[in-house]
């Protein structure tokens, strides 16, 4: 996941640490000014973009995975209730139905304090949130989208977990 052995505390800010972190995982990533980075990840099931928004202002730092599936008018009902009943088994994070693209999303924020180190840990942390979230739930999607099923059925199927050896 994120490296942050090689971390040098002096880093200047928040987009820094996290290009820094970026990079070092040798995720193809594009920095967007002094506010946002996007880096390439691929995930057990998918490839996403993951979005690192910085709100300086505020001392936020917007996070999010952005699945690169579109939801047709189609299968938006049954995708609002999907994301219903994932979000109402999260402790942390949601997903969301971006609007600009009708994209599915997962999205988290922190208020990042203390040093530079601190930020690199609270990144690593959301970081692996959002691909364990995406990699988790990514399957309901795809049995919705492409498998026919109902919402309920489809997030019931991929919750089964298996106990024992065959």
């Amino acid at each position: 996941m994120l490296l942050t052995d090689d971390f040098d505390d002096d880093q200047s800010n928040t987009m820094d640490t996290l290009e820094f972190i970026v990079s070092q995982n040798e995720w193809p990533y594009e920095r967007l000014g002094n506010e946002e980075i996007v880096a390439a990840i691929t995930g057990e099931w998918c490839d996403f973009h993951m979005r690192y928004y910085w709100m300086e202002e505020k001392n936020i730092l917007q996070c999010a995975g952005q699945l690169d599936i579109r939801i047709s008018k189609k299968h938006r009902t049954d995708i609002f209730e999907v994301i219903n009943l994932i979000n109402d088994c999260l402790d942390m994070g949601y997903f969301s139905l971006w609007s600009d693209d009708n994209t599915v999303m997962f999205r988290l924020s922190i208020i990042p304090s203390g040093n530079r180190s601190d930020i690199a840990d609270a990144c690593d942390i959301v970081t692996k949130t959002i691909i364990a979230e995406i990699n988790r739930y990514f399957p309901v999607f795809q049995f919705v989208i492409w498998g026919g099923k109902s919402p309920k059925d489809a997030f019931e199927a991929t919750m089964l977990e298996t106990v024992g050896n065959a």
